[in-house]
């Protein structure tokens, strides 16, 4: 997913929250909040719970020698009936603290921090490398990187490189001028006001469309504008100081800089006011409204689209996809309420924020200080190689990830992963067979959509073109206002355009995974190929419990209660009967309310409704891998218990260590509040409570604690 649309309809396995807010990978402050869409996005397996980023702990690519399930990861003080969460992983969280410069330590860190230091290796190579070919991809990488890198050169800079921009604000006249000036920023990957971005249209998705949705905040949601907590006015209270303290790094005085940031968290608190909760975005039919040029300027009657889209460079537009057409009912009445010194201060901010991580220690620092240590707890920042390797990831990742498969994903990997698939692929296909709430119909078109998925392993088959991205050694600020230009141009060029299906959302070395419900594909990077998902050299039990969960997860997010309003060719068309429909709504509110139940700390409880898709996948993926699982085993002998453990027992272990975690309570919080995924020892023993195979596995009595009674337990699959 590009990070212009992170918060789209793209359901991905993600652990937690997909903004590195404290990883601060130097081209993102990581606060692009609100969502612009519920559309074209993807789902993922795993929210980045790096959080705060990397420390210098041993790179995780070496052979430890246990394949599989460490016994030393087991709390056996703990009744596997009881909670197996702690159970299979209470040894792994105690002996797995949460390092200084992140937010949370999960297996997922420990396998980014192996990839993470295989591109830091290339990288090096290549800022060597003084004889690369100009424009070149290795070339471009290592340009980017060694600007990065190169402290001297950033404090030396300063911010001079934005004094072109910063006029260009302070210049405004009128209302006309400030339109322009919102679309000129938004084109170097500014948070103004909205989003305005390509999207593959929900009714045909043969064709790119625009499409412009809400946006325009510095926190990481409208919640944190809104609710009247405690800690939601602590925080406000927060974000005030830390905009105060950046704006006096921009030379203004005290007072004036106080002002100033109360100005802006007025602006964005009418914007957050005016936006969709988080739960509400996520449902692609009351998030589709394509208008024709006339409708918008009804809807908008004091902002010429028309002028906004030459500015932008979009192609000739006929027509818009607007998101959420009561947000930019308030943006058009704030264009005329809201004083024009007061939109030039909330630019001026946006853009000093956008390109925080790419500034000043000073700027860095204040910056990590709230977004880092106020909202997610970490203490330290990352060291800066890591964070420069971020940086090159996420600006050029197509080109980075060549060279890492080329090192680091051998083709039998490829082929292990492809196989796999195929057979959850034929798990799922049994499974809708039986189901006895889906009627025969809606039974043949399920099996169509699952036939039409496309499998996307390991890295595209087109490369992305980077020859437009002009990278070089000098300030670094600069290649990261460049990168946001190249790919918001590129972003934007795809309207009016047929759909390129070979495009990825992720790059190659990413632990995660998506299913994309408008492209009906599941996608699954190098990177998260490996152990503990994956691991050629452990038990087919421990691998079908975690990497043939994450691809079920995939596959039954096109089943969801979001990808179960899209065909076989990604559009949004209701394909199910109306009782099969409501079986299917009453079994996901099921799943709503068991995770709305779950307390996160006192008083604070997950958000079924936001969750919901997530763990419907969660459940529908370790479900059918089980079921794929004991395919493998048809007219064989049951394989030899391993360290104590029968086969069915470990492919539950396997499906527990992916969700091994620690987790500081503010990160904790901040998905609770932002986060579609459930939080992970809720993941890890959630869909358990709803399996009649586990409790058989371990012997777990009627009356256990991870055994819900038959009336009460969930089941879709």
């Amino acid at each position: 997913m590009n990070r212009r649309s992170s918060f789209a309809l793209v359901a991905v396995l993600s652990l937690v929250f997909p903004l590195t807010l404290a990883s601060q990978s130097s081209e993102s402050n990581g606060a692009e909040n609100s969502a612009p869409r519920v559309a074209n996005g993807c789902a993922s397996f795993a929210a980045d719970t790096a959080g705060a980023g990397g420390t210098a702990s041993s790179p995780r690519g070496a052979d430890t020698s246990i394949h599989g399930f460490d016994p030393a990861n087991l709390d056996r003080s703990v009744s596997p009936c009881d909670d197996f969460y702690k159970f299979a992983d209470g040894g792994w969280i105690k002996n797995n603290p949460v390092p200084p410069d992140r937010a949370a330590w999960a297996t997922f860190n420990k396998l980014r921090d192996h990839n993470e230091e295989a591109l830091h290796q290339i990288l090096e190579e290549a800022a060597k490398d003084k004889t690369a070919a100009p424009g070149s991809n290795w070339q471009k990488i290592g340009a980017f990187y060694s600007s990065c890198i190169d402290e001297s050169q950033v404090e030396s800079a300063g911010l001079k490189p934005l004094a072109p921009e910063l006029q260009a604000i302070a210049d405004i006249k009128d209302t006309a001028g400030l339109q322009a000036e919102i679309a000129r920023l938004q084109r170097s990957g500014v948070n103004a006001v909205f989003f305005f971005t390509s999207e593959q249209d929900l009714k045909d998705s043969t064709q790119v469309i625009a499409g412009a949705g809400q946006g325009g905040l510095g926190m990481p949601d409208r919640q944190y504008y809104v609710d009247d907590d405690d800690r939601s006015k602590q925080l406000r209270a927060g974000y005030v100081k830390h905009m105060t303290n950046m704006l006096k790094l921009m030379g203004d005085d005290d007072a004036t800089s106080a002002a100033e940031a109360k100005t802006v968290l007025d602006v964005e608190t009418s914007l957050a006011k005016a936006s969709k909760k988080r739960e509400d975005l996520r449902d692609p039919e009351t998030n589709y409204h394509r208008m024709p040029l006339a409708q918008l300027g009804e809807l908008t009657p004091h902002f010429s689209w028309v002028s906004y889209f030459k500015e932008i460079g979009a192609p000739a537009l006929k027509d818009t996809d607007i998101g959420q057409p009561d947000f930019f009912k308030q943006m058009d009445a704030a264009l005329l309420s809201v004083p024009l010194a007061d939109w030039k201060t909330y630019l001026r901010w946006h853009l000093v924020h956008a390109v925080a991580g790419s500034l000043t220690g000073k700027f860095v620092d204040e910056n990590f200080d709230f977004y880092g240590r106020t909202l997610t707890g970490a203490k330290q920042l990352l060291p800066r190689w890591h964070r420069c390797v971020l940086a090159t990831d996420g600006q050029l990742g197509e080109a980075l990830g060549q060279y890492y498969v080329q090192r680091n994903f051998p083709p039998e990997a490829k082929a292990q992963a492809l196989a796999m698939v195929r057979n959850l692929i034929a798990a799922l296909h049994d499974d809708l067979s039986t189901l006895d709430w889906m009627s025969p119909a809606t039974r043949v078109q399920a099996g169509k959509k699952l036939d039409a998925i496309t499998l996307k392993i390991g890295y595209p088959d087109k490369w992305r073109d980077y020859s437009r991205f002009q990278v070089d050694r000098g300030p670094y600020v600069e290649n990261v206002l460049r990168g946001n230009a190249f790919e918001v141009a590129r972003d934007l060029g795809k309207i009016g355009k047929p759909v390129d299906r070979t495009e990825w959302g992720m790059t190659p070395p990413t632990v995660n995974a998506y299913y994309n419900p408008s492209m009906n594909e599941i996608v699954f990077p190098a990177g998260i190929l490996q152990p503990p998902f994956f691991d050629p050299k452990a038990d087919d039990a421990i691998n079908y419990g975690g990497m043939g969960s994450v691809i079920g997860h995939e596959m039954t997010h096109g089943f969801d209660d979001q990808g179960a309003k899209f065909d076989g060719q990604g559009n949004l068309d209701n394909w199910w009967t109306p009782e099969d429909l409501k079986n299917f709504q009453d079994r996901g509110e099921c799943i709503s309310k068991q995770f709305e139940a779950f307390e996160i700390e006192p008083g604070l409880h997950g958000n079924g409704k936001l969750e919901e898709g997530e763990a419907i996948a969660d459940l529908g993926g370790m479900t059918i891998a089980h079921a794929a699982y004991l395919k493998t085993l048809a007219g064989k002998s049951a394989p030899a218990p391993i360290d104590g453990f029968t086969t069915e027992q470990r492919f539950f272990l396997g499906w527990a260590q992916i969700w091994a975690a620690n987790l500081r309570p503010e990160y904790a919080r901040l998905i609770a509040k932002t986060d579609p995924h459930p939080l992970n020892q809720f993941r890890g023993n959630g869909p358990l409570t709803n399996t009649p195979a586990f409790a058989k596995a371990f012997g777990c009595g009627a009356d256990s604690k991870m055994v819900r009674a038959e009336g009460q337990r969930c089941r879709i699959w």
